[in-house]
């Protein structure tokens, strides 16, 4: 559904667009720094949590899709999930009706990493989190992500969508797991 011309201006079109960037970049900064520094002492990288975070709530995933969700290459996926695997927080298999694609679960001990990282979380360490507390004093509630999402929609398109928002329903069902 792309709008004509008439629809915007050029100018719009341009103010927009770098707006979102230079929105997009400095708020990924700070998430960058946020989540290594909370995933640093468990010795992963940001690519090898985001594997274990969506193989958690995808539970038996093709590589493909973890990389799809994940917003990386499929190879990316796969050596991250290699490196995961030795580690012994993965294991591979593939299904006798698809032996095409490779599937990763995560194993025992797998698990009880992801969770212990949940359990630490300290959300006054992430600075985005901080960022949006005003929000949440003023209104009584962080801000929605519908405008976001809907853009998102649009870039990746509705599959995407419905796994992101499966995992994230998931994550809501097994949090009383995560604190003790």
């Amino acid at each position: 559904m792309s709008g004509s011309i008439n629809d915007y201006t050029i100018m719009e079109s341009l103010f927009f667009t770098q707006r979102m960037m230079q929105l997009s970049k400095a708020l990924w900064k700070v998430i960058e720094k946020d989540w290594q520094q909370w995933i640093k002492p468990y010795d992963l990288n940001i690519n090898e949590h985001h594997i274990l975070w969506i193989t958690y709530y995808l539970k038996d995933a093709p590589i493909s899709e973890i990389a799809k969700l994940g917003v990386m290459h499929v190879s990316t996926a796969f050596n991250f999930s290699k490196k995961l695997e030795n580690q012994g927080y993965l294991q591979f298999s593939k299904k006798e009706n698809d032996m095409r694609n490779t599937y990763i679960q995560l194993t025992k001990k797998g698990e009880e990493l992801l969770l212990t990282i949940f359990k630490n979380y300290e959300p006054l360490q992430n600075s985005v989190f901080k960022g949006a507390l005003p929000l949440h004093e003023l209104y009584g509630k962080f801000p929605e992500f519908i405008e976001m999402s809907a853009i998102v929609r649009s870039i990746y398109g509705d599959d995407f969508m419905e796994v992101f928002e499966y995992s994230f329903d998931n994550i809501e069902k097994d949090s009383l797991n995560w604190k003790e």
